[in-house]
């Protein structure tokens, strides 16, 4: 196989279209299902599980609480987890980190991200997330499938199964991930960006931070681009002729694999060449935008993908479970994020594609408002938590400079205007014009949906 990675759909399909032949590469003839507000999606998301009251949720009442016993009351005994559950001490942790005010809305945000608080009229900062995990590779599991349990469908694959693609030579749903350089991070697993019981087609493809960024890409020593077009075209009828024998919707995939990877052996090259780049723009990103693997780097990767019409990008960036040392690493972390997130916002702005685009920022959860291991002045860590957390939105069909939900005093739970998940999938398929309780795909008997049996858009943060 040419591609690491599955998920491929092809020029060799949209010309069977054009022919008058059956093709899903443009998705399902039934959606949307309603006139979209975006196009694309980037996906930021934050491996680890992002601090909520040291970045978004300010808690300056807590300053006089520091080093007290959180209430029982607040934070029962079996809601935490095994990792600091045998404490003898949960003393609150206010964060060490000062707040401003930003835009016109006034909203809070932490002086570890002064460039993404620049962009404060673009963001609808939601405070009030909560999942049902409370450790990371179910609670991550479900933040990209609608589910804690491995197997079913990533968003960006349902995405793909129902819109299809607009990129001509790059596959629809492309990932990417970056290391933190605080610390390494929790691992990634492909089925994050898996396309579960999903035509294997619509799976995302990988670019990697390090080497070759898809596996495969380069022909062999020796064989020119016109002998690998003469295998392929021999490899194709061979594969038709066994699609005709057996009917398996997979040969079909694997045609399509090959087709766009050798279309992908010229486009790939061109999107990582930044030579086309002004200096200005460089800049923009930061220091690391040229190093592959960096955050920075995937951010403008991603802004040249949406470009190129790739429907739903993912940068996976690690390094945010912080259980200790929260002031020595979460100010490294941010360094690497803040400046770079708030530069695709710009730079997309300045292109006039934010307004068809969709970015979200966040992770599978929050951190604890108690400190994990001993609290001093100058050191806390902080453990998982599920109950709520921060994240926030930008682009098309999003109120800017709004604030959504609040947290009780302690950051401990949900006060008001609660969005789960399922709510969270639902306001993104809605975004795209599909009603998340009609896009279904029957698997073993059953109907399946991203978003199960649950989900509400949540109609006050959009615009």
């Amino acid at each position: 196989m040419l591609l690491g990675s599955l998920g491929l759909s092809t020029l060799l399909e949209r010309d069977r279209f054009v022919q008058g032949e059956m093709n899903d590469h443009l998705g399902l003839a039934d959606l949307p299902h309603r006139t979209p507000k975006i196009k694309r999606i980037i996906y930021l998301f934050q491996s680890g599980g992002p601090a909520q009251m040291d970045l978004y949720d300010y808690k300056p009442a807590l300053r006089d609480r520091f080093g007290e016993e959180v209430p029982k009351s607040i934070y029962p005994d079996d809601r935490k987890t095994t990792m600091s559950s045998a404490q003898a001490s949960f003393p609150v942790a206010p964060t060490a980190f000062k707040f401003s005010q930003y835009g016109e809305a006034g909203s809070w945000i932490s002086e570890l991200l002064p460039n993404i608080g620049s962009l404060a009229d673009d963001l609808c900062i939601i405070r009030s997330m909560h999942t049902d995990a409370i450790n990371h590779d179910p609670a991550i599991t479900f933040q990209q499938t609608g589910s804690q349990v491995p197997g079913r469908p990533s968003i960006g694959s349902w995405v793909d199964y129902g819109l299809g693609s607009e990129a001509a030579d790059l596959p629809a749903f492309v990932a990417m991930s970056s290391k933190g350089s605080a610390k390494q991070g929790q691992p990634l697993y492909d089925r994050l960006w898996g396309s579960g019981f999903l035509p294997s087609k619509h799976q995302g493809v990988k670019f990697r931070n390090q080497g070759a960024p898809v596996l495969d890409i380069d022909n062999p020593a020796g064989i020119s681009r016109g002998l690998r077009r003469t295998m392929l075209d021999s490899l194709n009828t061979l594969n038709g002729l066994k699609h005709q024998q057996t009917g398996d919707p997979e040969i079909q995939t694997r045609i399509a694999q090959y087709e766009l990877a050798f279309r992908m052996q010229m486009s790939v090259p061109d999107l990582l060449d930044f030579s086309d780049e002004p200096k200005h723009v460089l800049d923009l990103y930061g220091p690391d935008v040229k190093t592959q693997g960096k955050y920075a780097f995937n951010c403008l990767i991603a802004r040249r993908l949406a470009e190129q019409g790739v429907r739903f990008i993912q940068l996976f960036h690690q390094g945010w479970d912080q259980h200790n040392n929260i002031p020595g690493q979460m100010p490294r972390q941010c360094r690497d994020t803040d400046q770079p997130t708030a530069a695709l916002i710009k730079d997309l702005k300045q292109r006039g594609m934010l307004d068809e685009t969709l970015i979200i920022w966040g992770g599978e959860f929050g951190r604890t408002i108690y400190s994990q291991g001993k609290l001093t002045p100058n050191n806390y860590g902080r453990d998982h938590h599920p109950s709520c957390f921060t994240m926030w939105m930008a682009g098309g069909g999003i109120k800017g400079g709004t604030n959504h939900g609040s947290t009780d005093d302690y950051s401990v739970n949900v006060a008001t205007d609660g969005v789960s998940v399922h709510d969270l999938h639902a306001t993104i398929l809605h975004l795209l014009g599909i009603d998340h309780e009609r896009f279904v795909y029957r698997f073993q008997g059953r109907d399946f949906r991203l978003t199960d049996v649950h989900g509400d858009v949540v109609h006050s943060i959009l615009s």
